[in-house]
Order: structure tokens, then C-alpha cells, then sequence
């Protein structure tokens, strides 16, 4: 189950007014707990490990249920208001490369299109694909490779025009 599909987990339980839902699959366990307003107010992912190993629950992202989609993309407030900024949805670290060995997926002049991989954050030994929600060309990398990203920390600077 990637981010996106947790995502869209906690915007349903939010929309279906139930408080607390529990999903246990083979290699992971979710808990949802809403509050009455319907905003989700705790997520937690475990990763059931392979070896017998205790593992304890950690938030995924503390992300309302109205969260964004996996790279949102809003407005930059800033002086480059004509730029669209792409968001990292998770804390982790933040990788511009699929492998030490491969080459960035994005530089600076690149153009992107909806639904391009512009990096790879990852989270609790997880690496997730951080798909672009817009199209446009890419203006400044706001993050350096290998550096750590907290939730809703921008990443990137889209020109869309």
C-alpha cells in the first residue's frame, strides 16, 4: 500500500463519519481514529518486519483528511508567485535519484509532466515515489540530494507556463 492509497483510506474513513478503523493486511497493520468533526487525527503505519523483531507504531504523516495528493502543488507565497511549489507529502529523506548509480530524475530546466517521478523520499525503510500532480518546467530544487524533508516542506519550483 503506497501513500496515496493511505491517503485516500483517510479521507474516506473521514467522509464516513466512523471514528476509528482498524486494516491489518500480511506485511502491515493501519489504525484511523477521526475526531467528530471528521478530521482525522492519528494515523499509524506498521510494517510487520520478516524476522520476529518488535516493532513499534509510527505516525505515517500527520496529515489531516483533507490531506493533499502525494505532490501537492500550491501556489508559492513568496516572489516567485507565478511558480507552482511541489510539497513533500511524508517526513524522510529526500533522494533527486532512484540509485547511487542512476541519474537524477530531475534537474533544474527539466520539464515535467503529470504523473513524472521527481524524486524518491524515504520513509521507515520505504522508499516512495513522489510523482509530480502538474505540468511544467522545473525552476530551482529547493532541497539538497540525501537531506532530510519534514511534512508539507517544499521541494521544488514548477513554472507551469
Amino acid at each position: 500500500m503506497d501513500i496515496r492509497e493511505i491517503q485516500n483510506l483517510i479521507k474516506f474513513v473521514a467522509k464516513s463519519g466512523a471514528t476509528e478503523v482498524k486494516l491489518e493486511m500480511d506485511d502491515f497493520k493501519i489504525t484511523i481514529k477521526t475526531t467528530e468533526a471528521g478530521a482525522a487525527e492519528t494515523t499509524y503505519v506498521q510494517h510487520v518486519p520478516m524476522q520476529a523483531m518488535p516493532q513499534m507504531a509510527a505516525p505515517a504523516a500527520p496529515a489531516p483528511a483533507a490531506a493533499a495528493p502525494a505532490a501537492p502543488a500550491v501556489p508559492a507565497a513568496d516572489d516567485n508567485s507565478k511558480y507552482i511549489t511541489i510539497k513533500s507529502p511524508m517526513i524522510g529523506t529526500f533522494y533527486r535519484k532512484p540509485a547511487p548509480d542512476k541519474p537524477m530524475f530531475v534537474e533544474v530546466g527539466s520539464s515535467i509532466g503529470k504523473g513524472d517521478v521527481v524524486c524518491v523520499i524515504e520513509a521507515m525503510k520505504l522508499f516512495n515515489e513522489i510523482e509530480s500532480e502538474i505540468s511544467g518546467k522545473i525552476v530551482k530544487i529547493l532541497v539538497d540530494d540525501a537531506s532530510p524533508v519534514e511534512f508539507d516542506q517544499p521541494l521544488f519550483l514548477v513554472d507551469p507556463s
